[in-house]
């Protein structure tokens, strides 16, 4: 924001245009400065030095009449009279009091003193328009300051016609009185209103507000009421103009920091997708303290709304709202029309920009490709990468060519259906320096069930941190260009993307489970009822059963640990069985072989396959794997059942742990 133009010199120096001739008090030659000129109150009394001729006591009662009238009409508009002097009140600045020659007849003086209070109050509105007329002071000031002046000049041409009742001969002190009835409320309901403006020194908002209280208050005297919401409609022309100039256009016009919404130039779109914790649209508009009170209820509406016009100017497009005159915003009156204007104005701004973003950014078909990659819903994109890129993936994080996997990745989409999504040239890829517990432990607001600190323990205690590969720490990541960032933010991709590493990590431990299930084939034809090989296939199904329900079912640390128990089993599973190349049932032997040679070969097949089932380190392993995948299963299930009352979909994946336990 600008500052505010300084106001010129002689607008504050020259007593007499700023009206503060009649405040000016005596100063010590001690004080001035060289050249400054002194003003006191008695060099401005016609009656200064005017020796005992200019008692007015010592005249009749009605010639003093009529010499206390002349001085009230001279006192009604702030300058002192020959009888009647202006004192200002120490310590208060635009504050005075009027006095009268004791002198006076009392039953003069009593009805002189019962229009000072009109007096006074039109010199308290005189300097609050003058000194709230500095640029400084904000447009709603101006505004007050401007419908305070017309009101003033009213009242002046009141007091010119009882001036010319006066010359005519037809006034009288009790005259004058009555006339001036009608003023005394409402001037005084002013001064009531800017005594507590001056006190708060009140600018914008706040100002508005004070006026609107003030009329609410004054709801006993129709006249006063009336004016004062008539001030509070004026001066609110210059706030609604602001607002006018938001809610159509997207534009903050405030030159002295008055409106409800400030703006913040140092954040910048381009955080959106680098920073997950950007502010970029909380923090480029956002509300200030002190909104309007007609404006209370749809502050958040008005903000949004402007956000979205700027959103669209950003993006170069240019929106047009079509104004008519029932669409100005030209007061806040009882009929609430201004609430119309802004919620046709909102609807305008929300249609318009969505309309933007689902047909030139392509939305719609950007949230389908998120899906499609990072939720797996692509199934045969990510067999043929994960079959391509296995060499690479079981590196260390730190040894693997982000490079290569990123070629891996085109080659997988390109010889895929995914070939024809428009958006896959916008898949990339990256590996992470960390397990998927740490990284939660770094990311705010997810709205886990556990602590970070219970992520951290349980990442310590983790077998696999050790041995991290690029298995657990392969990442898609993808281009999301503005304003489709607003949608799909920082923030936002780095949840897809942690879900993405949980998936994908199942899908190859689901993997291993099959391997392990199609090796444990071979022994089908071999009595292994009562044996650990068949504990062993019972144990591999419940696996990949618990691991197949994960890819629908997202879940806490406790599922890195049952993940890990299963691939760990799998890995056993393909090194204590060896690898026995065993016919199918249906499939005929070679022709070449005569009836003796296949039997011979049956034997030696059912011979071997018979060892492996009674091979003693395989059967301990199967137990020890089989009870550690048991209690492992059966201590998640109390978790999700608790946690299940805020998440509802949590009791699906314990009604599916608790069936993989029957099947054990």
């Amino acid at each position: 924001m600008d500052p505010a133009p300084a106001t010129p010199r002689w607008n504050l120096e020259r007593p007499y245009l700023t009206g503060l001739f009649h405040q000016e008090a005596k100063v010590s030659a001690a004080a001035q400065t060289p050249g400054s000129k002194s003003f006191s109150l008695e060099s401005f009394s016609r009656g200064a030095g005017g020796g005992a001729g200019s008692v007015i006591g010592s005249y009749a009662v009605s010639v003093q009449e009529l010499l206390v009238i002349d001085d009230l009409l001279s006192a009604l508009v702030g300058i002192e009279g020959r009888y009647i002097s202006i004192k200002r009140v120490r310590g208060k600045d635009g504050y005075v009091v009027f006095q009268i020659d004791s002198s006076m007849d009392l039953a003069l003086q009593e009805l002189t003193r019962r229009i000072f209070p009109l007096c006074e109050d039109f010199v308290l509105v005189s300097q609050f328009v003058e000194s709230r007329s500095h640029f400084k002071n904000g447009l709603v000031n101006h505004a007050l300051a401007a419908a305070l002046r017309a009101f003033l000049l009213d009242y002046q041409a009141m007091v010119a016609q009882l001036e010319h009742q006066f010359r005519l001969g037809r006034l009288s002190v009790q005259g004058l009185w009555f006339f001036c009835q009608r003023m005394m409320s409402s001037l005084n309901a002013l001064a009531v209103l800017i005594e507590k403006a001056m006190s708060n020194n009140t600018s914008g908002s706040a100002t508005l507000n004070l006026l609107q209280s003030q009329a609410k208050a004054m709801a006993g005297d129709s006249a006063v009421r009336s004016l004062l919401e008539k001030m509070a409609e004026c001066a609110s022309a210059a706030y609604l103009r602001m607002l006018e100039r938001w809610v159509y256009e997207g534009v903050i016009d405030d030159p002295y920091g008055e409106f409800f919404i400030a703006e913040n130039k140092s954040l910048q779109k381009e955080s959106l997708t680098q920073d997950y914790d950007a502010k970029y649209w909380q923090q480029r508009y956002s509300l200030k303290d002190g909104i309007p009170s007609f404006l209370n209820n749809v502050a958040a509406t008005i903000l949004t709304t402007g956000k979205y016009l700027n959103v669209m100017r950003e993006c170069g497009h240019n929106v047009q709202v079509s104004l008519s005159e029932n669409s100005k915003l030209m007061s806040f009156s009882s009929n609430h029309q201004y609430l119309e204007c802004i919620k046709s104005a909102y609807d305008f701004a929300s249609g318009e920009l969505l309309t933007l973003m689902k047909d030139k950014y392509d939305l719609i078909g950007k949230l389908r490709s998120l899906k499609r990659y990072l939720l797996l819903d692509q199934g045969d994109f990510l067999v043929h990468f994960m079959d391509i890129a296995r060499e690479e993936l079981t590196k260390k994080p730190e040894d693997i060519s982000v490079e290569k996997l990123q070629s891996l990745v085109d080659i997988a989409l390109r010889s895929t259906a995914a070939a024809s999504d428009p958006s896959h040239e916008d898949l990339t890829c990256c590996v992470e320096r960390s397990s998927l517990l740490k990284k939660l432990t770094t990311l705010k607001d997810l709205g886990c069930a556990y602590s970070s600190d219970k992520f951290a323990a349980a990442d310590v205690d983790h077998p696999m941190t050790l041995s991290m590969t690029g298995l657990e720490t392969f990442s898609l990541g993808y281009k999301i260009p503005w304003p489709l960032s607003l949608v799909i933010s920082r923030k936002a991709l780095t949840k897809y993307q942690l879900i993405f590493r949980l998936l994908f990590h199942c899908k190859h431990v689901s993997r291993q489970l099959c391997q392990a299930w199609q090796i444990q084939q071979g022994f089908r034809s071999v009595k292994i009822l009562g044996t650990p090989i068949l504990r062993s296939s019972i144990l591999c199904r419940s696996m990949l059963k618990f691991v197949n329900s994960l890819l629908h079912y997202l879940t806490f640390e406790k599922v890195e640990k049952l993940k890990s128990l299963c691939l760990q089993y799998a890995t056993s599973i393909q090194l204590l069985i060896p690898s026995i190349e065993v016919a199918a049932p249906e499939k005929k032997p070679k022709s070449g072989l005569s009836k003796s040679s296949r039997i011979k070969r049956s034997q030696e097949r059912d011979q071997q396959l018979k060892l492996a089932s009674e091979n003693v380190v395989m059967s301990e392993s199967i137990l020890k794997f089989e009870a550690e995948f048991n209690s492992e299963l059966q201590s998640l299930v109390p978790t999700l059942s608790k946690s299940s009352q805020a998440e509802p979909y949590l009791t699906h994946l314990a009604q599916c742990i608790l069936g993989v336990g029957i099947d054990q």
